[in-house]
């Protein structure tokens, strides 16, 4: 009996090994975890013995092949350098200073910047496991990233009335799509940079308004700008031609971060953006029964149909028109049917009013020698890049939006912009702004000539370069200049009005213009 019992022990172990073997296999040949659970969840024979324990244990035993678990119990070099410098060094410096003195909308933003940094380092840690995916697991990895980048510019657009923190939100925003590095091939580190360069636009305005009443808000910026630009030293160690795979790593999709590694579940928030998407549609459908209910809505459902309102109309003819035929008005009574029908012809097409015209596509390609930007709207950091002299930068319909141009060009002309900023390095002739309202421009080389017309509210921040620029302008007002002040370091403007009344006498048969200043 004692020989039976030995017997069945051994095909118990020999079976073990053989299920482990294949675990094995199964890992090697990419198996995803849902087969593998099926394997680790086929009964086992039972055995009275003690060697039953062991049974739940296989996966400790086929460790060696089990690459999940091997890969996150050591973090690797990149990650262990990134807690260092990142996440414990200059951002968490960043964190406590603006906790210290800022207000609750930029605590707020900050915090979702923490967060920003924090799936950033997931990201990093899932390619140091894994080997490179295709674009579609790629993308939804960086679900989260692009999920925190929206919501920091949310967070600026929802407190743009906060005169006093609006710069500082600005700031932030700016520099939040730094984390698109990871992205980026195979140069991340200059990427990076420019977005430092753009955060200075903002960061230069708080630190203007705030010199002279505290200089813990200087400090914040150079600490904002200071985190950006550790991230852009780690980068070109770590990741200097891209973000850096691991080619014998497992598939993104079998990698699951352990521990508080495991916010690439966030994902999730991407997903419902599409269910959100559909909902426009549902729109026409409503507004083709509109009509039906009378009211204010049912005529804008007709403006909208386009060329469907005129269907089923027809040309009136003369016989039918009163004021040619007095029979007619006399009698007060046209005869149905006798004028020609035209339904064959295709109807005049109704303009629509401004109010109701659907957004046009944005525009943003280099045609011949021009760069055309067109209706382009919330864009926080457009770069014009690999320009050359003899191109010209043409910006139309544009808002909300600050475009970077680099290099020299020709010109830059902006028509019919609203809060539209220009950051332009060289300007060979000029550039021109009409008509539109709420403008900055910064000019960090030289430029001989700025011409505005017809707009309100503009900032220019000009360059020791480009002080022997001319301004002209026409039909304008609450534009300012802000020019740079001798002996103080860089970024640090004095702002002066352009006059807006003018005196004229006549002098010897002809008109004589002169500027009225005001002084006190």
């Amino acid at each position: 009996m004692s020989g039976g019992l030995n017997s069945l022990a051994t095909i118990i172990k020999r079976l073990e090994a053989a299920t482990s073997r294949l675990e094995d296999l199964a890992a090697a040949q990419g198996v995803s975890g849902s087969k593998q659970d099926d394997i680790r969840d086929e009964p086992r024979p039972y055995s009275p013995s003690p060697s039953a324990a062991p049974v739940p244990t296989p996966p400790p035993h086929s460790s060696p092949a089990a690459a999940p678990p091997t890969m996150t119990e050591e973090e690797p070099q990149s990650i262990i350098a990134y807690d260092e410098v990142i996440m414990n060094g200059k951002l968490k410096a960043f964190l406590e200073l603006t906790r210290s003195f800022a207000g609750e909308s930029v605590i707020e933003q900050v915090g979702l910047v923490e967060k920003m940094f924090t799936d950033l380092r997931v990201v990093i840690l899932t390619a140091s496991a894994c080997k490179k995916p295709d674009q579609q697991a790629f993308g939804e990895l960086l679900g989260p990233l692009q999920a925190d980048i929206e919501a920091i510019s949310r967070q600026k657009e929802a407190n743009r009335k906060d005169r006093t923190w609006f710069n500082h939100l600005s700031t932030i925003a700016e520099g939040a799509p730094c984390v698109g590095w990871v992205t980026i091939e195979p140069k991340p580190g200059p990427y990076v940079k420019e977005i430092n360069d753009s955060t200075l636009f903002y960061g230069n305005r708080v630190i203007k308004e705030f010199k002279e009443k505290d200089p813990k808000h200087a400090e914040w910026v150079r600490a904002y700008s200071a985190l950006i630009e550790e991230l852009r030293k780690y980068i070109m160690e770590y990741h200097t031609t891209g973000l850096t795979w691991n080619p014998k790593g497992i598939s993104v999709e079998q990698y699951k971060p352990s521990g508080s590694s495991a916010a690439p579940a966030a994902p999730a928030p991407p997903p419902p953006p599409p269910p959100a998407a559909p909902a426009p549609p549902p729109p026409p459908p409503a507004t083709n029964g509109a009509p039906s209910g009378g009211g204010l809505g049912a005529v804008f459902a007709d403006l909208n149909r386009g060329e469907e309102v005129t269907k089923g109309l027809r040309k009136v003819d003369k016989s039918e028109m009163t004021h040619k035929n007095p029979a007619l008005r006399a009698g007060g009574v046209v005869p149905a049917g006798t004028g020609p029908s035209i339904a064959g012809k295709k109807p005049l097409k109704p303009t629509k009013p401004t109010a109701l015209q659907g957004k046009k596509p944005h525009k943003f390609a280099l045609e011949g020698n021009k760069w055309m930007i067109e209706y382009v709207e919330n864009e926080s950091s457009l770069v014009v890049d690999n320009t050359e002299i003899s191109h010209t930068v043409n910006l139309y319909g544009c808002k909300n939006t600050t475009v970077q141009i680099k290099g020299k060009v020709n010109a830059v002309t902006m028509v019919n912009c609203t809060k539209t900023a220009v950051l332009v390095e060289n300007v060979i002739s000029s550039v021109s702004v009409t008509k539109s309202p709420s403008f900055a421009v910064q000019i960090t080389g030289s430029a001989p000539t700025i011409q505005l017309d017809s707009t309100d509210s503009g900032q220019i921040y000009l360059s020791k370069d480009c002080l022997g620029v001319e301004i002209t302008t026409a039909k304008c007002s609450a534009i300012n200049v802000s020019l740079p002040e001798e002996g103080e370091e860089e970024g640090v403007f004095s702002e002066q009005p352009i006059p807006e009344m003018l005196k004229t006498t006549v002098k010897d048969g002809k008109l004589v213009t002169t500027v009225v200043e005001h002084v006190g």
